[in-house]
């Protein structure tokens, strides 16, 4: 397997857990907390996507799916337009609400799309391209892809969990 096919499978694996996590679910469980500091699998699904339509967008110099494709309207949420969850309080998580899953897997589904593509556009030697020089190091494309793949893997991980938490307490 080559660098840019292990890196498109990781991907992948994210929006199968999303999807796994996701569906069936009614708004009441996308929108509960196992307490009141803790994120909603709504707030989770996206923020990651969020991160990774941001990352993807600024490291391709692509549009953000969010805007491109009018889903900050969809949502109508009380952010700035470019806000992606980073930081937010207990009480900007709660304001993460959505009518059904299916608004969360349409943006899920349109950013893996857009992120996909821009992946398999890539050559190895892109991966060494510098992204970000406000660190020191500077950033690599390819830290950034896996910086990327990492978060949103463990906010998927957690959204997976706060399901299985839910349904524990439903069948008691």
């Amino acid at each position: 397997m080559k660098a840019i096919e292990v890196v498109a499978d990781g991907f992948g694996r994210i929006q199968e857990a999303v999807h796994e996590t996701v569906e069936g679910l009614s708004p009441e469980e996308l929108h509960a907390r196992i307490d009141r500091g803790a994120n909603s699998i709504a707030w989770l699904v996206w923020h990651l996507y969020r991160i990774q339509d941001d990352h993807m967008a600024d490291a391709g110099g692509l549009e953000q799916v969010w805007h491109a494709g009018g889903w900050a309207d969809r949502f109508g949420l009380p952010f700035a337009a470019d806000d992606t969850g980073y930081g937010h309080t207990a009480r900007e998580v709660a304001a993460v609400r959505v009518e059904s899953g299916d608004l969360l897997l349409g943006y899920a589904d349109a950013v893996h799309e857009q992120t996909l593509a821009f992946v398999r556009s890539l050559a190895a030697t892109d991966l060494e391209r510098i992204v970000d020089e406000r660190w020191d190091p500077p950033v690599s494309l390819g830290v950034r892809l896996v910086s990327v793949l990492a978060d949103d893997l463990q906010h998927a991980g957690q959204a997976a969990f706060v399901r299985g938490v839910l349904h524990r307490r439903r069948a008691g």
